[in-house]
């Protein structure tokens, strides 16, 4: 692979990353709010009484977080300590720092959606290239329908009924949280059972929505794949059927499943917002949404800011392997 072409991909990443981060700066100021302020009146509300001094109070936060000074002042401190990954302290958490925030729900997060996600494309990649092989058995094609139609619910929605039915009526599962309260988290066998159990229905709510368009998206590229000569003629010679579908047909249509499973990836930080909200799981969704919640900037900033350099290095990586998934492509020139 010719050296200015990584150059120049990686350039392209460090500009999308720029441009993104300006953008997730000036989006939170948009509303106006003093954040400051904001959490100072929920602590008055709170203790029931407004605090006397309160002023006094937003201005000397405003100091001590760099929102008295100019507009401009703020963004170039802002992209300064984002390319060192200083995202500052959590306004509405205080004295905590973003990235302890982050910390905290990151691995949650992470645990149960890269597992959620590897699962539902795995099966369903599996289903849809079956569904397209003309020698796979029939019942199959009556699978797409209601995988599709599951597919049309959103993960929220599909959880809140999936507390209503197994948690509520059932019981057999837990209402919401990462894990029973009081228990005391550490890395034994107990601890896990426990975190297993209250991550069933979230995945679940997860893995049923997203099978369908896994599979839909497999067997258009299946079909798509089958109406080539290469795979005529291989069908042609003689050659197992076995052979040409696992090698004509599955290795040239798992190109787009792949991308479509880095962009996936990428996007793990906020890929399951309300589904963790809705769980009351204990995952990077939920510290966004109460960040959002608060007008926490910092806080805002620094998940969003990772999220986008994220997405930006899994494409940047998609670029360079494809030659890798499929020998079609190159970037040599002739």
């Amino acid at each position: 692979m010719p050296i200015s072409y990584v150059a120049k991909r990686f350039g392209m990443f460090l500009l999308v990353v720029w441009a993104a981060a300006t953008i997730n700066f000036f989006i939170p100021r948009l509303g106006g709010q003093n954040p400051a302020r904001a959490a100072m009146l929920r602590q008055a509300a709170a203790g029931g009484a407004v605090q006397t001094g309160m002023e006094e109070m937003v201005a000397e936060y405003n100091k001590k977080f760099g929102l008295d000074k100019p507009l401009w002042e703020q963004y170039l401190t802002y992209i300064g300590d984002a390319a060192h990954f200083d995202f500052n302290y959590s306004i509405a958490n205080y004295p905590s720092t973003v990235l302890d925030m982050i910390g905290q729900g990151l691995p949650w997060t992470l645990g149960l959606l890269t597992t959620t996600i590897l699962i539902s494309w795995f099966i369903g990649g599996l289903l849809g290239a079956f569904m397209a092989w003309p020698r796979s058995p029939k019942f199959l094609q009556f699978l797409m329908p209601p995988l599709l139609s599951l597919n049309a619910i959103p993960f929220f929605l599909l959880g809140l009924l999936l507390v209503y039915v197994f948690a509520f009526r059932f019981k057999w599962f837990p209402l919401s949280g990462g894990y029973t309260a009081g228990s005391f988290p550490g890395w034994n066998l107990d601890f896990a059972r426990n975190v297993l159990n209250h991550a069933v229905l979230p995945a679940l709510s997860i893995i049923l929505v997203s099978i369908g368009g896994w599979a839909l998206g497999m067997r258009a590229m299946m079909v798509t794949t089958h109406g080539e000569d290469y795979v005529t003629y291989a069908d042609a010679k003689g050659l197992r059927g076995r052979t040409i579908f696992l090698r004509y047909l599955i290795r040239p249509s798992l190109l787009p499943q792949t991308t479509a499973l880095a962009l996936a990836l990428g996007q793990l930080i906020s890929g399951a917002l309300l589904v963790e909200v809705i769980f009351s799981y204990p995952g990077i969704g939920t510290v966004l949404f109460n960040a959002i919640r608060g007008s926490d900037y910092y806080l805002i900033q620094g998940i969003v800011f990772i999220l986008i350099v994220s997405i930006g290095l899994a494409t940047f990586v998609l670029d360079l392997i494809y030659p890798l998934l499929d020998p079609r492509i190159t970037y040599q020139r002739n």
